[in-house]
């Protein structure tokens, strides 16, 4: 059975950082890209950034880049979103996802392009 779990979310101050993290089993792990989706309230899924089966990010959203950074480790089955200099705008609940057939890409819209994906982690910045 397929199952990732994500950790790692909670409340922080304008400026500050999280790391969230997703477990995954169940399937070949480093055979596949993994995502790290978001959706804010009020709105839909979206990109935040895709790392493909071997470790190379292939996307990362405008709105996070030079903040956010994804990374993985297939020995560990983990892959994590490390979050810095979080905005109000950063608020929303985050899931891991396994990509559909393999692989992801941006031009997809990101409901049609996971197959699997956690339960989500809320992440809240308020001062």
């Amino acid at each position: 059975e397929v199952q990732l779990v994500e950790s790692g979310g909670g409340l922080v101050q304008p400026g500050g950082s999280l790391r969230l993290s997703c477990a995954a089993s169940g399937f070949t792990f480093s055979s596949y890209y993994m995502t790290w989706v978001r959706q804010a309230p009020g709105k839909g899924l979206e990109w935040v950034s895709i790392i493909s089966s071997s470790g190379i990010v292939t996307y990362i959203a405008d709105s996070v880049k030079g903040r956010f950074t994804i990374s993985r480790d297939n020995a560990k089955k983990t892959f994590d979103l490390q979050m810095n200099s979080l905005k109000s705008e950063d608020m929303a609940v985050y899931y891991c996802a396994r990509c559909k057939n393999y692989f992801c890409s941006r031009s997809t819209p990101p409901d049609d392009a996971y197959d699997y994906r956690g339960q989500g982690t809320q992440v809240a910045v308020s001062s």
